[in-house]
């Protein structure tokens, strides 16, 4: 499953009407195991008992043999709890025997919650533990996902519970937001560029950025990055994520090395609750018009070819920045041709909702972007802001919105 439609599906599920957080826990385990999209069996919830010494099952769902009520498994049985303290998930063998004459024999489990202190390393509050007929690297980002997002919904209740959002300083919030964007349009070579970055509050966790690479300029960079939640907490991982690449660019480094210095910079930096999508793409001024690029979980950005109006899509190329410490980034390489131009957008265009809660949508924004053949890239952007903007006027929900275009002039 596409991770961010997973976060978002999570988050809907979250949403739920909930007396306690373990009933927002077990709502998620129960449409989990119940979706086909998931491919698992079985899940259970762990609860960290108030010794800290043992987790005790709270919740079992699933076509399996049922464990009985009030199970325990003490912490010091599973050395491997230290490294779901450090990386949160992990692919494991089961070794109680009571769980595996329960059918138990290999599991994925991911922590969710505070991090407690334990006797020898942090504890998970809780643990969500699933078994599938294939425990694999897509099951381990997945749950990834879901523990990222079940931990950022169990935070914002506990904020929301001892006080309402505190706003303060908010003229220089404000300020820190435009600092960390730069001027709108961007000449480089035979390339024009155009940007937009609309914040759903006073600020946000959006941000693009234009980054000349060493001292010979010879290469640019332009980034569209999206950091999980909103507002001031996002501002703040924004601007971090922003100043962190315009270091890394200085050290030429291969995008690849980038790409995974920083996400685990952002692992080790920033709360369990939050991640960052983000594309990079490097541009050079030797006229061959060929194109570096790395997709970490974001929006594939739109390639409108002049030459035959065609569309193509820039997929991922690496995993969500952030959930999963020492996560591996590709590459890959598209040549501009004249008069080519490629919009990269943010997932607040394409789910900006209407009054009647419809999706504006890629379909829709492909549409448009054929549309707009022979205009330069600040009209792209104007234009394709402004169609957004219009069709969510009347919305209740938004989020931030940024578009970027690049476009080959000669």
């Amino acid at each position: 499953m596409d991770q961010r439609k997973l976060y978002r599906t999570i988050e809907k599920i979250t949403n739920q009407p909930a007396d306690s957080e373990e009933q927002i826990l077990i709502n998620v385990l129960k449409e989990v195991v119940a979706s086909p999209e998931f491919n698992v069996k079985g899940g259970r919830i762990w609860k960290l008992t108030p010794s800290r010494t043992k987790y005790k099952l709270i919740a079992q769902e699933g076509a399996v043999d049922k464990i009985r009520e009030g199970f325990t498994i003490k912490v010091e049985d599973y050395p491997i709890f230290e490294l779901i303290a450090k990386e949160r998930t992990i692919l494991a063998t089961e070794t109680n025997e009571y769980l595996r004459r329960k059918g138990i024999f290999k599991y994925s489990a991911t922590g969710v919650g505070e991090k407690l202190k334990g006797e020898k390393f942090p504890l998970y509050q809780y643990l969500m533990a699933f078994s599938a007929d294939e425990i694999n690297q897509d099951l381990f980002y997945t749950l990834n996902i879901i523990g990222t997002a079940l931990t950022a919904t169990l935070r914002n209740r506990k904020l929301e519970k001892k006080s309402k959002q505190l706003i303060e300083d908010i003229d220089d919030a404000a300020e820190l937001q435009k600092r960390i964007l730069p001027a709108h349009d961007f000449k480089f070579s035979n390339y024009e560029m155009f940007g937009i970055s609309i914040p759903d509050r006073i600020v946000g966790g959006d941000f693009f950025d234009y980054l000349e690479i060493g001292e010979d300029g010879d290469r640019i960079a332009v980034v569209v990055a999206d950091v999980a939640n909103k507002g001031f907490a996002a501002a703040a991982e924004a601007f971090y994520v922003s100043a962190a690449l315009r270091m890394g660019v200085d050290y030429h480094t291969h995008i690849s090395s980038l790409m995974k210095k920083l996400n685990n910079l952002v692992y080790k930096i920033f709360p369990n609750d939050r991640f960052v999508s983000l594309f990079y793409i490097e541009l050079l001024s030797d006229g061959s018009g060929y194109c570096t690029f790395c997709n970490a979980g974001h929006n594939s950005p739109i390639l409108f070819r002049a030459k035959n109006n065609k569309i193509e899509l820039l997929e991922s190329t690496g995993p969500l920045i952030g959930p999963a410490y020492n996560s591996k980034f590709q590459t890959s390489i598209i040549k501009f041709e004249k008069d080519d131009f490629l919009v990269i957008y943010t997932d607040g265009i394409t789910e900006a909702m209407d009054e009647k809660e419809n999706f504006y949508g890629e379909e829709r924004l492909i549409k448009i972007i054929k549309n707009l053949k022979g205009k330069s890239a600040k009209e792209i952007t104007q234009l394709l802001i402004e169609d957004v903007q219009k069709f969510s006027a009347r919305a209740i929900y938004s989020d931030d919105k940024t578009i970027v275009t690049i476009k080959r002039i000669g």
